[in-house]
This record gives structure tokens, C-alpha cells and sequence, in this order.
């Protein structure tokens, strides 16, 4: 699996260019279902997420030519209303297809994308509003059915702020008989992006980027061309990037009307920002000062920029105090920052930063996408040597993000297949869904039991496996190897941690650990998706075994 390697110490200079929104380039993509032939997506970025969704598509028979900037949408005779779980697994955003789907074929099919590593997002409010506009649905086997014959306007009002959710239904109005309106809706700039691309399709709607959205319903849609907007987030990335390294960054093509939450946080920090033709010059070659940040719906100060901020802090003169009220589970990149010599303590959604006078360089794992991009940025200042594993989380929301840093003085490489693991680590046929624990004596009893002990609300299986006698796998552990796929290597297993919580275990003796072959314990985490705690865990444990053993080799 790739990692991403820096060095420290570099100041960023010179100009970056702003891609297109990943989170409003998903949506249009999606609405392209609402019509037949050719539509043209121009501005797209090269992104993981715009591949599964392009993917979808196809599979549901729209033809899709996928070349980042451009993506064009065709139409075939043959439609399947369908998104399976493979594809809402890797990515949330697919549950925007439901609505489209129900508006212009009457019946949809889609998994259910249930939880992620940041928290739950449930779609409760996505079905409400379609049974509203006349939808029957039903659930089963983990799969959203709904049926209509054809949609009828409606007045939804939101329990609260959605932003899939409205997106959803407002592309499923827009071939509602009738008039709708939306209350409470989120106001987000994406939204009033998709809104403009439906309005070109012919659609009539009013007040999108307002919490109330008035929309009425066409019998037929027309194919568009449009080009992205700029992402928010990738400019506050660099934003923050160029100020943590004492910098002096142009971004062009930055949404500027759309940053002024974050311009005045930075500012407050003591960040030089000011506006530069089409773009954002940002300079910072004062001290930071601590600042508090709460994150909030759109105009407030977004949750996906408070991984990035928390970074910028730890350097800050003083103490930051960073509510989180969008997810409850967002501070997962703290104890790999800590790692680095970070000083940030949480209590429940609060993390309270105390600035630090320098990280240090270190091997760390990326939970999810801004948490990658807060490790990278970390990694741009710290002293020594930092290497940031599992970026494959970055590639759904950053394009070329190295290649960008570099272009402005970084000393940032990406290494293929990156392994500094210490010998024994068995990897994955599955990289991209898996994570490895550590091979050190401590996969004991007690171990077992502070894992068991985690939050395990979305675990599946996580493998113990360490030498033992000839006699064989545990019947428990033998069969929850085979039901997943995993399979154990030399010494075979000797405990797992199932949904169940349940365990087996077998005792090692002297004898056993003396033989060569059976030496070293082996950990295998199946390719389920593991609960965000027991994800942290597992990280921590790997860090701290590779730092062991690179102490070890240097003794």
C-alpha cells in the first residue's frame, strides 16, 4: 500500500492551483441520471471517489467516459436502478443516487451505506422526504427499496441541516409533479452548485444556498455541460499548509466568497490573508496565536477543516479549544499527531490544544480523508523524517496533493507498496480495507481484552494469530477464518475478536515460542470494516511496533 514520506523544514513558496469540488462534482454526476443523452462535466478532479462513482454509473448502464477534467455521461437503452452494496461501501455519496433514480425510472434499489470512520450519517431524512413526495419504501437485506410511479410535489421540512439529503431530494423534485419545498435545508455552497446545473437542465429552483428551496417539477430534463467549481477545502488545506511553514502561497482559483469562515480564523491566528486578482495570497511569518474554533453548518466554520486547523494549532502560542458538533467521532487524528509531540487532549467533542515548539517526524497512520491531509501537513514541519501510511483515504478528496507540495518547495515523495514494517507483519491481498496489528508478545490476554473491551459497534473479525503446538486451529477461531477469507499463515491462530465479542485462546508455551518456525505472532485483520475506536487502536499498536523495531535493528 503507498505511503507518503517527508522531510521536514521546507517553506512553502510559489502558486498552487485550486481542483474542482470533489463534494459538488459527486452530486452533478449523480444528477445526470435525471435525463437522457450526453452530458459534458468539465473542471473534474482525478480523484478516487469521481472513479467509483463513474464505475456506478456504468454499471447502472449510463455510459461513462472518465478522463479527469472532463467526464462525459452517456445514455443506453437499458437502465438498471440499482446500486449494490460493493459500491456504497467505498463511498458514502453513492446513497445520492437514490433519488434520481426514483424520479426517472420509478423504482430505485440501494444499499444502505451504514457507518464510517468519523461517525454515523444516517439517511433517515432522505426517506422521509421521498415518502413525502409520494415514495413507498421498504427496507431489507440492507438494501433501500423504493417505488413510484412519478413524484409528487411536497413541503419536506428537514429535522435538521442535511446536506446529501437535500441534494437528494431536490434532484428527486425536479421531476416531481407539482411544487416543493424545502425547509430547513442545508445551505452549503455545493447545493447552490447543484442547483445551477438543474436549473440548466430545465428544472425551475429557487433559493438553493438559503435554508428554504422552493422547487418546481418538469415532465423531462435535457443533458448539460458545466464546469466544477473550485473546492473550499483543498483551498483551506493549502491555506493552512502555507501558514504552518511560515510561508508565501498564491492559490488560484479560489473559491474566495466561499472561504470567509476560515479567513477569519486564520486571520485571528495571526495568518496574513488577502485577496490577489481571482486569488488568495496567504503569509505567515509571525508567531501563531491560540484561537477556539467550533465547527457548524455552512456559513459556520466546516467540520472538514478542523483536522487541518488542529494542526496549525499545536505550533500556536497558547491554548485552542476545538468543539466538534457535526460528528461524533472526528478527533481520530489525534493520537497520531500526539505521536508526533503534539499536546491535545479530548474530552467527549472538545479537544483542547496546547502549543507546542516543534513535532517530530514519525511513522503514522491516516483514519480517514482530512485526517490524512492534517498528518501531511504535519509532516511539512516536523523535524526528521515522516512517513504517512494508508493515503488512499487522501486520493478520494485530494488530487496529486503531492505533486501540488512539491511544485511549492516540499521535500514530499510517494513511495509504492511502502512496507517499513518489522518482519513478521502479514499484509492483505485487500489493502485498501484492512489494517495490521502488531507482532510484539503484547497480542496477550490483556490485549485481547482491551480490544474487547473497545467500542465494537461496527467489528467484524480482527485475527490473533502466535505460535502454538501442532494441534491445530480452535474450532471458533477456524471457522472465522474460513467465513471471512482470512487466512492465518505459520503458527496458526490463537484468538479472534468477532461482532459477537466473543474469544478463544490457546495458552503458548516455552516450547512452542523456542520453535524457529513458530516464532513470532502473526495479526490479521480481515478486510471488514473495523469501529473507529478499534481502528485507532490497531494504528497506535502498529506505530509503536515499527518504532520498536527500527530501535531494535539501530541497537
Amino acid at each position: 500500500m503507498d505511503a507518503i514520506r517527508i522531510r521536514g523544514g521546507q517553506r512553502l513558496q510559489g502558486k498552487v492551483h485550486i481542483s474542482g469540488a470533489k463534494n459538488a462534482a459527486l452530486p452533478i454526476l449523480c444528477a445526470t441520471l435525471l435525463s437522457d443523452g450526453e452530458s459534458l462535466l468539465r473542471n473534474v478532479p482525478a480523484l478516487k471517489d469521481i472513479d467509483t462513482t463513474a464505475a456506478l454509473l456504468d454499471f447502472m448502464g449510463r455510459g461513462v467516459q472518465c478522463g479527469p477534467p472532463e467526464v462525459r455521461v452517456g445514455h443506453r437503452e437499458v437502465v438498471r436502478p440499482e446500486a449494490p452494496y460493493e459500491f456504497v461501501k467505498q463511498m458514502r455519496a453513492s446513497v445520492l443516487v437514490l433519488g434520481p433514480l426514483l424520479a426517472r425510472y420509478g423504482k430505485a434499489r440501494v444499499s444502505l451505506p451504514g457507518g464510517c470512520q468519523i461517525g454515523t450519517r444516517p439517511v433517515d431524512q432522505h426517506l422521509k422526504g421521498l415518502e413525502a413526495l409520494g415514495a413507498k419504501i421498504s427496507l431489507a437485506r440492507g438494501y433501500i427499496n423504493a417505488e413510484c410511479p412519478r413524484l409528487k410535489g411536497a413541503e419536506i421540512v428537514f429535522d435538521m441541516p442535511t446536506v446529501t439529503g437535500t441534494e437528494n431530494l431536490m434532484m428527486a423534485a425536479s421531476l416531481a409533479r407539482g411544487r416543493s419545498t424545502l425547509i430547513n435545508a442545508a445551505m452549503e455552497p455545493e447545493i447552490e452548485e447543484l442547483a445551477h446545473v438543474l436549473n440548466k437542465m430545465g428544472a425551475r429552483i429557487e433559493g438553493a444556498g438559503s435554508n428554504v428551496i422552493h422547487i418546481e417539477g418538469r415532465d423531462a430534463l435535457d443533458p448539460f455541460d458545466h464546469a466544477i467549481m473550485p473546492d473550499r477545502i483543498e483551498a483551506g488545506t493549502y491555506m493552512v499548509a502555507a501558514a504552518i511553514t511560515g510561508g508565501d502561497v498564491l492559490l488560484s482559483n479560489a473559491p474566495i466568497e466561499h472561504l470567509e469562515s476560515v479567513v477569519a480564523k486564520m486571520r485571528a491566528a495571526g495568518v496574513e490573508v488577502e485577496r490577489e486578482g481571482p486569488g488568495l495570497r496567504v503569509r505567515a511569518d509571525k508567531p501563531l496565536k491560540g484561537i477556539d474554533i467550533t465547527t457548524a453548518p455552512y456559513p459556520g466554520f466546516p467540520t472538514d477543516m478542523q483536522a487541518q486547523m488542529m494542526v496549525l494549532m499545536t505550533l500556536a502560542q497558547g491554548r485552542s479549544v476545538f468543539t466538534e458538533t457535526i460528528f461524533e467521532n472526528r478527533f481520530m487524528h489525534v493520537p497520531e499527531l500526539a505521536r508526533m509531540g503534539a499536546d491535545i487532549e479530548v474530552h467527549g467533542n472538545v479537544a483542547v490544544v496546547t502549543g507546542v515548539s516543534s513535532l517530530s517526524g514519525a511513522s503514522v497512520m491516516a483514519t480517514d480523508l482530512r485526517a490524512s491531509a492534517s498528518l501531511v501537513i504535519a509532516g511539512l514541519v516536523a523535524s526528521d523524517e515522516t512517513e504517512v501510511r494508508r493515503v488512499y483515504h487522501l486520493d478520494r478528496g485530494y488530487e496529486h496533493m503531492e505533486s501540488k507540495l512539491q511544485a511549492l518547495g516540499a521535500n514530499i515523495e510517494r513511495v509504492k507498496h511502502a512496507c517499513s514494517l518489522p518482519q513478521g507483519f502479514f499484509t492483505s491481498p485487500s489493502p485498501t480495507e484492512i489494517t495490521l496489528l502488531p507482532l510484539e508478545s503484547r497480542c496477550s490476554a490483556s490485549s485481547m481484552r482491551r480490544i474487547r473491551a473497545l467500542d465494537s459497534r461496527s467489528c467484524s473479525w480482527i485475527f490473533f494469530s502466535s505460535a502454538r503446538n501442532d494441534s491445530g486451529l480452535s474450532p471458533d477461531t477456524a471457522g472465522a477464518a474460513t467465513a471471512t477469507g482470512a487466512t492465518t499463515g505459520a503458527g496458526g491462530a490463537a484468538a479472534c475478536c468477532s461482532s459477537r465479542r466473543s474469544f478463544s485462546s490457546t495458552p503458548r508455551n516455552d516450547a512452542t515460542r523456542s520453535s524457529a518456525s513458530a516464532a513470532r505472532e502473526r495479526c490479521i485483520a480481515s478486510s471488514a470494516v473495523l469501529s473507529a475506536s478499534t481502528w485507532s487502536a490497531a494504528l497506535r499498536w502498529v506505530a509503536r511496533s515499527s518504532d520498536l523495531a527500527a530501535a531494535r535493528s539501530r541497537s
